[in-house]
């Protein structure tokens, strides 16, 4: 026997890579399906497109051609040409609209969900495949359709089960800090990014911080210096006061943010976008408290041409801190363009469903966990064509069952039913078979009663633990306790 015959592999996933059980798939696809309902019900249509995509479509998402696998997941195809795991959702709808754009309905309104894929660093709740859900609408120019994407996705965190107030969509228009820039003579692209860069680390590192970032630079705590963005000192006070023009009503804002960017002409196309916008949302019944302007977001620093915005909870975890941005997006009326070399206007909005999940589990709204099948025990193995004639009657009725196929007793295969979740054991031993009846385990309340819950008591007074019931009525009686549910208060 030879050194390779022995050898055992570790079991370990992959960094980056998570495996998931029932609770948490069961929590994505609860969130997935409410949030499909709102996309179809704002008339837009389904897309699936395959995981793989020719590398070069993935545009920003690879920097060198020589380098396919820096950012992606990529491998060389028996033609030669380099295919890759797909970033995000949006290239391959890009991809897909140059391709049939002659036979679309324009504008073509899509929405998707499914996993992506990133060659980056993993690290604490960064992975390197994750799932993303997207709307996008491809063809329309109108600010309206900024507005429409930005109702569904305040309509799509309510469906999820977010409580009231727990989101808050944040909106900006790219134009207005570009205009700005312009009439304080930064022109230079590489100092202009600088100064979004800057704008987008508010949140992180406040107006002080910032301030620094738009001048020579900042030292950080470990003593790195980042260098700043080297505006003069009156380009500094406009986006200084730029960035404090939020707050208070759609409306105010705007009126604020006219003051300060009024009168380049990116800025004024900037501020009638967003108040088209501002008022669709409000024929949408979308409420200042759902969304508002925002100047400090900028997102995408290279990818958006207009109107973003972002999605907001404001919700805390148990050690205090909040999870920010939850999902975001805006127009990029650009990327079409890469295939057809004429430009397309789209806006779409996209969200991390699980950060989503997270937060729902935080705010208590998360869906409870996964119930398992009922379990029919196998008691007598002369009888396992009975068991699966009952688990059959179950699932016939649209109860979830299986006849458990271990070997162990009656003690282990209960402990078994509880791991599972299961509702309901369904017990048949031999005075059951010689008396013509079946014996039902209520496991939810049995589980009820462990976790010592004092608030039920009518609940469990009315409930009895177990119950016989004739052979021919028990998927009745299995119904009752399946449909009554566990307690929640």
């Amino acid at each position: 026997m030879t050194t390779d015959e022995f050898f055992r592999p570790k079991a370990r996933a992959p960094r980056g890579f998570v495996d998931r059980r029932a609770p948490a798939l069961v929590a994505e696809r609860k969130i997935l399906d409410a949030v499909a309902a709102v996309y179809e019900s704002f008339g837009f249509e389904r897309l699936e497109t395959g995981a793989f995509e020719y590398a070069d479509a993935l545009g920003k998402f690879l920097p060198d051609a020589d380098r396919p696998n820096d950012g992606v997941f990529a491998l060389q195809d028996d033609d030669e040409q380099w295919i890759a795991l797909r970033y995000d959702l949006t290239a391959p709808l890009a991809r897909f609209a140059a391709e049939h754009w002659d036979i679309l309905a324009k504008p073509f309104r899509r929405y998707a969900f499914g996993p992506v894929w990133r060659n980056e660093k993993p690290g604490p709740g960064r992975y390197r495949e994750f799932m993303q859900c997207d709307a996008d609408t491809v063809g329309s120019e109108r600010p309206e359709a900024d507005a429409e994407i930005i109702a569904m996705a305040v309509q799509g965190y309510a469906a999820a089960g977010l409580p009231a107030g727990a989101c808050t969509l944040k909106i900006n228009n790219r134009k207005l800090l570009d205009g700005l820039l312009v009439a304080a003579g930064v022109v230079d692209s590489r100092q202009k990014l600088a100064v979004l860069r800057a704008v987008d680390k508010l949140d992180r590192l406040g107006l002080e911080g910032v301030t620094y970032l738009l001048g020579a630079g900042r030292k950080d705590e470990s003593g790195a210096f980042t260098k700043g963005a080297e505006l003069a000192a009156p380009a500094i006070q406009s986006v200084l006061a730029y960035l404090g023009a939020g707050g208070g009503g759609r409306q105010a804002t705007l009126d604020r943010l006219a003051g300060v960017v009024g009168g380049s002409v990116e800025g004024d196309e900037g501020l009638a976008e967003l108040d088209k916008i501002g008022e669709a949302l409000t024929r949408l019944g979308v409420h200042e408290g759902q969304a508002m302007f925002e100047p400090s977001v900028v997102r995408g620093l290279e990818y958006y041409t207009g109107a973003v915005f972002e999605a907001e909870i404001n919700l805390k975890t148990g050690e205090g801190g909040g999870f920010g941005a939850i999902g975001g997006g805006g127009r990029y009326d650009d990327l079409v363009a890469r295939f057809t070399g004429q430009r397309t206007p789209a806006t779409g909005f996209s969200f991390g469903v699980s950060r989503l999940a997270a937060a729902l589990a935080a705010s208590g709204a998360a869906a409870k966990s996964a119930r398992g099948p009922v379990v029919v025990l196998a008691l007598d193995n002369a009888q396992m064509g009975e068991y699966f004639a009952m688990a059959s009657e179950l699932r016939a009725a649209g109860i979830a069952a299986e006849v458990y196929l271990g070997t162990s007793g009656m003690r282990p295969q209960m402990k078994y039913a509880d791991r599972r979740g299961a509702p309901a054991a369904v017990i048949v031993g031999g005075d059951e078979l010689a008396a013509g009846t079946v014996t039902i385990k209520d496991l939810d309340l049995g589980r009820q009663l462990a976790a010592g819950v004092g608030d039920n008591r009518a609940w469990r007074e009315d409930r009895p633990g177990q119950i016989t019931a004739p052979r021919a009525d028990f998927v009745a009686a299995v119904r009752r306790i399946v449909e009554s549910g566990p307690n929640e208060t």
